[in-house]
């Protein structure tokens, strides 16, 4: 996150007047005030010890530390100014210096201005390592550092005076505030950026919609329709271009692609070196029913992603696919039907609807009934499983609509079903 405040990327979009990205860094200013603080609290350690030289009883001590402080502030300052450049050795010597500076305040200062509340060496330079750490690492680093300070105080004033304890739990509480704000600005900043990224792809892609509608998604509806006046190899080419075109027009309207391939066993097929993906990680249903889009089956979905558990996505995109499977070998190859996911609150509904004759009035029955176990097991067996329900709506001549219902918490609601 480290650089400059603002960092503008110019590329060739750019040139071409397209938006381009500004990149924010947050914490880039505390940085800067961190460099400052240092000078200028090692200027005041020194400016200190100048005036009150004659109370030391070693100067030597003193004035071998500070001849360190100084240089060390001094050459450091490009490794506090940004996060890249403070590393955790950096910080551990910073530390150390700081630590070693308390330490030796006991040979180098009198012990009556010790007991006093005289100030250590290093003075309030010290909490300039502290929150170095809590810029860095956030408010847990901040504690690490700042409770190692608190105890090395406590063994150079020898016994826990009242400002001591104030100045240790000062400087705690502080450094640990920095970090966990530190924290929060980061996780902002990356929600940021990636608010960022998703409006420029979604411009992009909507640029990319209107060009290749004004010309791939012609063309293609033009050879289906040529190809069905013209019939044969021709009418197979247009029914073909159909399909790709109803394919494509979903990718950039959507910008989706299938979530995963499948082999002709059923198994996914991952690339080399991938491990399988957890059953419970979240998937965007869409990606697993785009692949049902074609020229006579029309896909309508939400525009933002659909999340559901990968286990129960695929269960419910296989019902879908069963569901179709039936329109298809009762209505008809060429059968028109349509696929609408609605995203509820606490349920994803899928609906799939048909233009065929319906059917006919205990017709389920007794196909169930002759051991044809379609609609029982491979629609309303699957959602059962899954805590969910199938709902068929089927009147004569005006087609059948099938509702599948399943509860985004599959793992309560399966549960419940397996105690009922």
């Amino acid at each position: 996150m480290g650089g400059d405040m603002a960092v503008r990327e110019k590329t060739g979009r750019e040139k071409a007047g397209r938006p381009t990205i500004m990149r924010m860094s947050v914490e880039q200013p505390l940085w800067r005030a961190l460099a400052g603080y240092r000078v200028l609290t090692m200027l005041y350690a020194v400016g200190f010890f100048a005036t009150a030289y004659d109370g030391f009883q070693r100067v030597w001590v003193a004035v071998a530390y500070y001849v360190v402080l100084v240089v060390w502030t001094l050459a450091t300052l490009p490794w506090v100014a940004n996060a890249a450049s403070c590393t955790k050795r950096f910080l551990a010597a910073d530390l150390t210096i700081a630590l070693t500076g308390i330490l030796l305040t006991p040979l180098a200062d009198t012990h009556e201005r010790i007991q006093s509340g005289g100030p250590t060496l290093p003075s309030i330079w010290t909490a300039g390592s502290v929150l170095a750490f809590a810029i860095k690492g956030g408010w847990r680093w901040a504690a690490l550092a700042s409770t190692l300070v608190a105890v090395v105080n406590l063994v150079e004033r020898g016994t826990p005076a009242r400002d001591t304890i104030h100045n240790v739990i000062l400087v705690w509480v502080a450094s640990i505030a920095i970090g966990y704000v530190v924290e929060v600005a980061r996780a902002s900043e990356r929600i940021l950026a990636r608010a960022l990224e998703i409006e420029a792809a979604t411009r992009e892609r909507e640029r990319l919609a209107r060009d290749i509608h004004d010309s791939v998604l012609q063309v293609l509806a033009m050879v289906q329709r040529r190809g069905a006046v013209l019939g044969g190899e021709a009418g197979e080419l247009g029914r073909m271009a159909g399909e790709q075109e109803v394919a494509l027009r979903a990718l950039v309207s959507g910008g989706l692609a299938p979530e995963s391939r499948e082999s002709p066993y059923g198994e996914a097929v991952h690339a080399a070196g991938e491990s399988e993906p957890d059953a419970s990680d979240p998937v965007d249903l869409r990606t697993l029913l785009v692949p049902y889009a074609t020229s006579t089956i029309t896909l309508s979905e939400p525009g933002a992603p659909v999340p559901l558990a990968r286990a129960a996505a695929k269960e419910l995109a296989a019902a879908v696919g069963a569901a179709l499977d039936n329109v298809r070998k009762h209505v008809g190859e060429d059968a028109r039907a349509w696929i609408l996911v609605e995203d509820e609150p606490t349920s994803v509904v899928v609906t799939v609807r048909d233009d065929g004759p319906g059917i006919p009035e205990g017709r389920l029955a007794q196909a169930e009934g002759e051991g044809r176990l379609g609609v029982a097991q491979s629609i309303r067996g699957r959602l059962r499983d899954l805590g969910g329900d199938a709902e068929l709506i089927s009147v004569p001549g005006q087609g059948t609509e099938v509702e599948l219902t399943v509860p985004k918490n599959t793992r309560s609601a399966r549960g419940k079903a397996e105690r009922r």
